[in-house]
């Protein structure tokens, strides 16, 4: 099995680090194990934990399972919807 090693700049690890930091307070706010989210997730405890550390390696796949699991599914779609940039782009092209 061969594995790629994910490289992420070192001014991007912060994002990451608070994407898990957020994971983790919402998983201990609504009162849920490791144990319990990793069971309901389908992914082992360690990945969970790489989840929460903010490990950029680990799939979005599994993101989206503890987010599933924590029923912030919802959250996902939000990725991405505020473009800001994106939208001004498109109002200089419509000019």
């Amino acid at each position: 099995m061969s594995t790629k090693k994910t490289i992420i700049l070192p001014q991007y690890r912060p994002y990451f680090e608070e994407l898990g930091d957020n994971i983790r307070l919402a998983r201990k706010r609504r009162q849920l194990t490791v144990n319990r989210i990793a069971q309901r997730a389908s992914i082992h405890r360690a990945t969970l934990y790489r989840i929460e550390k903010g490990d950029p390696s680990v799939s979005i796949g599994s993101y989206f399972k503890v987010f599933k699991a924590m029923n912030l599914h919802e959250d996902f779609k939000l990725l991405g919807a505020n473009d800001v940039q994106g939208r001004q782009l498109q109002d200089l092209s419509l000019l």
